[in-house]
């Protein structure tokens, strides 16, 4: 009697080992810079944009900090909001020019904002 709950007590302990923990999901958001090496493809809406929304600008998060203001991105059927946010000045002495749309034949083109 005396072995069989030796092995009774082992087999629970053995068992116990056998647990899975539970799965740990982690979460990660990155930001990267996109540089270009040449024009990228103009692509024409169809309708002229609706007006450019008055946004709120936050505190800059550093004085190397630039807000860019949001503007519509043409989805092929129809304008979405962008909003604006805070990016890092590549050098001191840059300046934002801020993306705008162009009446273009045929349509609206959206010039995309650059530093210069």
């Amino acid at each position: 009697m005396r072995i069989s709950s030796y092995l009774s007590i082992l087999t629970v302990l053995a068992l116990a080992g056998c647990a899975e923990e539970p799965a740990t999901v982690t979460t990660t958001t990155t930001t990267q810079q996109v540089t270009t090496t040449g024009p990228a493809q103009e692509v024409l809406a169809t309708q002229p944009p609706p007006p450019v929304r008055v946004e709120t600008q936050t505190v800059a998060p550093g004085p190397a900090y630039v807000w860019t203001s949001g503007y519509w991105r043409w989805t092929g059927n129809t304008y979405a909001w962008v909003p604006g946010t805070w990016v890092i000045r590549p050098r001191p002495a840059a300046v934002w020019v801020a993306g705008h749309w162009v009446r273009r034949p045929g349509g609206w083109a959206y010039v995309p904002g650059h530093w210069r």
